[in-house]
């Protein structure tokens, strides 16, 4: 058999108080979702939680233990961490936050041993002064304290069922003891090894997730196999081991076991087929290992601080080690930290005991009664027994307390699923911490910041994409620890989590110019850490752990703290608009987040948008922020880009989705425009951009996720669609413009040049229509013709394409529409008459009130949802009507074309004809024939964008995307 070798990496160190280098006992564990590895060291005071996905980031480290940790548990349910240590503490994190929670007991020597039961409702801690004590998690109290044997107890395990608990002491004795009375079961002297006199070997014990056998190192350099209830040895696993066994983990299913030895290998065994099917040589002894719960993965930890990830433990040939994981294994967790169980009333043991219920069975019960229990599909063997009354005997109290849970009997707020991940908060644009590489902690569509760690401070660097700005800003120098950070063109912001004795997190503004010296400024803030931070025009936001949105001035006046409803997700801001992202709620069973955003009208001190925002299932938010043109936009883990737009009472509109482009590739958004979304592109095992070499930024057309269509037309919907959005969105600018009492000439031309681009875009739809015999489709599409020229010129398109029926209800349609217009009649159907009339009424109001008052007193913004139309008869000028008509005369005469009966050269006779009146209606309304790639755009007397920049703009790797002309 090969022996692979496996890389480790360095996690703690393992030095004694003489700066000596000893063995350690360490220890590693895996959380639920398999999304965080944890790691600890018995030399080492503090405890690591790694990112498995990105191992050269560096862990998050917990500093509340005063010497070693020697025991490391988490809950079934990944939301509450244990730990034990040689200061003879237990102390309680919430995880994965690792936020300290409590301290629930102390020893009189040190721990050894861990363990949380089925339900995490309890923990047992034992260590050098032989006592076991069962402590309740919910509220610290200690249920039970058991005895019994006569050395450091260094192994425990809660068997799955919850009937046992199996412990092991230093001197090789293994005891059962059963729940419900505190009693010793069966007492095993010296079946492990003796190992009193080696701290950095333990003695463990570990049931197999079946519950049905347990496991025991052997004194002949094996493991050995005990049954549940009668204490019996049923067999052992003994091959190449030349030293005694010192750690052993059972996989997910039961059918495989690692075994860790003294002779510094791991051995992979078959459990069924008793042989080992693979092994692995260290360079020093492996004290701690942990199957992955998803994949074929184990995890290992050495004495002297090292862990690694060895990949495919299990021949692919044979089953993976988590398929047909037991259903015993499968349990509902208790929620630690968020619940109001009600209170024990005796304080013993049964209180606390799962199956703990009805009287005292005998202690030696037989196999064969045990399966036919076991069998039985009535049963729930996920009862949260801590806080149940003593009714009947085991078997049929389990039915009944299936039937009290379904009732919901007051048990609600105790038995609950296990709690999902909630998104912890991030900065957009910014990089995960990398140890010894320069990281971003803002990019954005003005520039990056950028940092990198030394001994004892950061060097931070902002640079700017348009190097035209002026003279480059000099570097600063980091003693804060600064982990995010925001920039827009009047200054950067920057914020650290709580660090130190007093546990402050700070933030910092510093400007790029003032008048007055000593300009910068920073806060303070003494068990509040700051999550997120944004900026705006003369305005600073951070958002609190305490969900304290704090508002400042960019003098740093302290302006408004507001209390946001949920735990912050990310924030941006823009001008006068932040914009917040929180939870609303836990995870939904799907794992979905429950998200909501609000934004803030900063200078009126209002809130005009706020509501739900909608991710990909399955997904989690990765970007967040405004577009050029200031429409709210994100990014989710799947690769949809929204944006959020007045239609429909306020929605979000996909308007990218990264799986219709290359599959292989993944995209890291900085930001967006009309047309482009500006991102860098990486590709697997990348998960975000490095600082150095600089990398590429790639412009990408937005395009709606658009089905395929029957015409073929793919192109032309989505262009149809993007363009009514891009008149939706022009359409509410003219009426927060005239809202505020100001001239929306400016926008005129915008929205009349964009209608003419949706009418062009329409004409080539009719036609795929018709050739596409799908004339209802053809016949809707004429009602949403803005010119009257554009109408005749679908006529006459149906004629050239010889469909009389058409081109006669095209002429109804076209005549009902003048009809209409004569009579003062006539609704848009892109148009909603009611938002045209509020548009005016608002207008006539706000002038009004300058009028009347002789001041401009703008009216108090509100939320306008109204469904946002756009139509030709808005934006067109008389004299611009009455030149198209004359116009159109002159190009008929020209745009004649004969009609063959072959129907391809119908086809190119149709073709001619669209071919007419797109260059008509180009020449009338003297724009571009081809879409404009900045519809947004907003038109300058100053100001003019040439072909050449337009030509820039659009390819693919620009020099500098952001510069722009002046």
């Amino acid at each position: 058999m090969k022996v692979r070798t496996l890389k480790l990496r360095e996690a703690h160190k393992s030095i004694n108080g003489n700066n000596d280098i000893n063995p350690s006992f360490c220890s590693v564990l895996w959380d639920q979702q398999a999304l965080h590895l944890v790691t600890a060291s018995s030399s080492d005071p503090s405890i690591s939680i790694h990112d498995p996905l990105l191992p050269s980031n560096p862990p998050k480290i917990l500093r509340h233990h005063r010497d070693g940790v020697t025991a490391l548990a988490l809950s079934p349910n990944s939301t509450c961490l244990a730990s034990g240590s040689i200061d003879h503490s237990v102390k309680l994190f919430k995880f994965p936050s690792g936020e300290f929670e409590t301290n629930v007991t102390r020893f009189t020597l040190p721990i050894r041993a861990l363990a949380f039961n089925k339900s995490g409702s309890m923990v047992a801690a034992a260590g050098d002064d032989e006592g076991i004590k069962l402590i309740n998690t919910v509220d610290g109290s200690i249920a039970r304290v058991l005895k019994g044997h006569k050395g450091p107890v260094t192994g425990l395990a809660f068997d799955p069922i919850n009937e046992y608990l199996a412990t092991v002491d230093s001197v090789g004795t293994v005891l059962f003891w059963e729940l419900q009375s505190g009693g010793i079961l069966h007492t095993l002297k010296g079946v492990a090894p003796n190992i009193i006199s080696d701290t950095s070997f333990v003695n463990v014990v570990s049931w197999s997730p079946d519950g049905e056998t347990l496991a025991v190192p052997g004194l002949r350099n094996d493991v050995v196999m005990y049954d549940r209830d009668t204490a019996e040895k049923l067999f052992s696993l003994r091959g190449d081991h030349v030293q005694p066994v010192c750690y052993l983990s059972w996989s997910p299913n039961g059918k495989y076991m690692a075994t860790s030895g003294l002779d510094r290998q791991i051995l992979i065994w078959d459990v069924d087929k008793k042989q080992d099917i693979d092994r692995q040589k260290f360079e020093d002894r492996i004290s701690g290992m942990a199957w992955k719960p998803i994949g074929n993965a184990l995890a290992v930890i050495d004495v002297m601080g090292k862990y690694g990830l060895w990949e495919s433990v299990v021949p692919s040939s044979m089953k993976s080690p988590t398929e047909d994981i037991p259903s015993l294994k499968n349990s509902n967790g208790v929620l630690l930290f968020d619940e109001d169980p009600e209170p024990s009333t005796s304080g013993g043991l049964s209180e606390f005991g799962e199956d703990s219920l009805g009287e005292s069975e005998p202690c030696s019960r037989k196999r064969l009664r045990k399966q036919s229990e076991f069998e039985d599909p009535d049963e729930d063997i996920d009862d949260e027994l801590s806080l149940l009354p003593k009714t009947e005997p085991r078997k049929k109290v389990h039915r009944s307390s299936k039937d009290n849970l379904d009732k919901g009997n007051g048990l609600r707020s105790t038995v609950t699923s296990a709690r999902l991940k909630m998104q912890e908060a991030f900065q957009p644009g910014a990089t995960p911490p990398q140890r010894g590489k320069r990281r971003f902690l803002c990019y954005n569509m003005l520039g990056t910041i950028t940092t990198v760690e030394n001994d004892g401070y950061s060097h931070i660097e902002i640079d700017f994409h348009d190097t035209g700005r002026g003279s480059r800003l000099p570097s600063m120098t980091d003693y804060f620890g600064f982990t995010m950070a925001s920039l827009n063109e009047n200054g950067s912001v920057f914020a650290n989590p709580c660090k130190g004795e007093k546990n402050m997190s700070t933030l910092m503004y510093r400007p790029f110019s003032s008048w007055a010296n000593n300009s910068e400024w920073s806060m303070r803030f003494e068990g509040e850490e700051v999550k997120v931070v944004a900026l705006g025009t003369a305005w600073v936001a951070a958002i609190t752990s305490l969900n304290f949105l704090r508002i400042y001035t960019d003098g740093g006046l302290q302006r408004h703290i507001l209390s946001l409803d949920g735990p912050v997700v990310t924030a941006s801001g823009l001008k006068n608009q932040l914009a917040v992202v929180t939870h609303v709620s836990d995870c939904l069973p799907s794992n979905d987040q429950m998200l909501e955003f609000r934004v803030f009208d900063i200078s009126n001190g209002t809130q005009p948008l706020t509501g739900r925002l909608p991710l990909t299932p399955g997904s989690h938010l990765t970007w967040f922020g405004f577009s050029e043109e200031g429409q709210l936009s994100s990014y989710d883990s799947k690769g949809v880009l929204r944006v959020f737009t007045s239609q429909y009472g306020g929605s979000w509109l996909p308007i990218f989705s990264a799986s219709k482009e290359k599959s292989d590739e993944s995209y890291w958004v900085v930001g967006l425009n009309a047309s482009k979304l500006f991102c860098i592109v990486y590709k697997s095992p990348d998960m975000f951009p490095q600082v150095i070499p600089k990398p590429v930024l790639s412009l990408l057309n937005l395009s709606f996720p658009v089905a395929s269509s029957d015409l073929g037309a793919d192109a032309l919907e989505n262009e149809f669609i993007m363009n009514s959005m891009h008149l939706s969105q022009i359409q509410k600018r003219m009426e927060d413009m005239a809202g505020a009492c100001l001239d929306t000439t400016a926008l005129d031309d915008e929205a009349f040049n964009m209608e003419a681009t949706q009418d062009r875009c329409i004409l080539r739809l009719i036609a795929s229509c018709c050739n596409g015999d799908k004339l209802v489709r053809a016949t809707e599409l004429m009602k949403l013709l803005s010119l009257e020229k554009s109408m005749k010129g679908a006529i006459k398109l149906v004629a050239a394409l010889k469909l009389p029926n058409l081109a006669e209800r095209f002429n109804s349609i076209l005549e009902e529409r003048l009809v209409n217009e004569s009579k003062g009649t006539y609704k848009s159907p892109l148009l909603n008459s009611n938002d045209r009339a509020s548009l005016t009424a608002d207008a006539a109001i706000s002038k009004t009130m300058v009028t009347s008052t002789g001041k401009n007193e703008t009216p108090e913004p509100r939320i306008a949802f109204s469904s946002p139309t756009l139509s030709a008869p808005l934006f067109i000028k008389k004299a611009n009507k009455q030149e198209h008509e004359k116009s159109y005369q002159n190009q008929t005469v020209n745009a004649k074309t004969s009609m063959e009966p072959s129907n391809a050269e119908k086809v190119k006779s149709a073709e001619n004809v669209i071919g007419v009146e797109v260059k008509m209606t180009g020449e009338v309304l003297k724009v571009q024939s081809q879409r404009p790639s900045n519809p947004f755009l907003k038109s300058s007397n100053n100001q003019e964008t040439s072909k050449k920049d337009l030509d820039q703009l659009t390819s693919l790797h620009p020099s500098n995307p952001f510069k722009r002309t002046h």
